[in-house]
């Protein structure tokens, strides 16, 4: 399902440009092979990339380094802190522009490059949608806030106040976190079959009580994550500008 979808995602043209450093990598630019914060950091964004979140713990990760887990205790604290750092690692590819005068097209460019990561890590995006949750908002890794400032000053700029561009941000994150969360999520039960309705298990579900359900077979087999993400953000954006007008216009 996964590499159906980043497929699409090539063909869409929506390819995030940066990526976090490989171990190899950050061992290299650390110049004499000493462990970092980026090291650390980068490896563990490799572990939960192949094996998921639950998979990573301080022992695990310090293997994979080649050194003594107690080191990594001076780069973090302990597994939700690295979890943190992990999350920033991601966001700081996610780049705003908060100097666009045109502020929906920079946000509809935002939100293809929240896609585009979410895709390339697959299993960091639980941590996305959950982790700031955990934290109060001065807490957090600075990174992790960055791209709220900057959506916030892109906003003010184009003439929104302070609580209208923050109610902005709310509503365009929860939109994307539903999106690519549903959109990750296994469709199909059995992919060699032909037919929709069995592909999805639908024929499972009761035709007198699930009538509808049934009927959108398929159109629940063919979805196409990029079409869908910008059929909602006409909807989103279109709304927000006319509910939410910047100030003088």
């Amino acid at each position: 399902m996964i590499q159906v979808l980043s497929s699409d995602l090539r063909r869409a043209g929506a390819i995030v440009t940066t990526r976090p450093p490989a171990a190899q990598d950050a061992v290299s630019s650390s110049g004499d092979g000493k462990i970092t914060r980026e090291l650390v950091l980068a490896t563990a964004l490799e572990m939960i990339d192949r094996d998921g979140a639950d998979a990573l713990s301080m022992r695990r990760l310090g293997a994979a380094l080649g050194r003594d887990p107690m080191i990594l205790y001076r780069h973090a604290p302990g597994k939700a802190a690295l979890l943190d750092g992990v999350v920033e690692t991601v966001l700081a590819q996610l780049h705003v522009d908060p100097a666009d005068p045109d502020w929906a097209a920079q946000l509809r460019a935002v939100a293809r490059d929240y896609r585009a990561l979410a895709l390339a890590h697959p299993n960091v995006v639980p941590l996305l949608v959950t982790r700031p949750l955990a934290t109060p908002l001065a807490l957090r890794p600075r990174g992790t806030l960055r791209p709220l400032e900057d959506i916030l000053t892109l906003l003010t700029r184009a003439g929104f106040s302070g609580p209208d561009a923050l109610h902005v941000y709310r509503a365009l994150f929860g939109f994307l976190n539903g999106h690519v969360l549903n959109e990750l999520q296994e469709l199909v039960e059995n992919p060699d079959e032909t037919d929709d309705l069995l592909r999805l298990g639908l024929h499972r579900l009761p035709l007198g009580e699930f009538p509808l359900l049934r009927s959108l077979a398929h159109a629940l087999a063919v979805y196409d994550g990029a079409a869908e993400l910008e059929r909602g953000l006409d909807i989103l954006l279109t709304g927000l500008a006319a509910t939410l007008s910047p100030l003088g216009n």
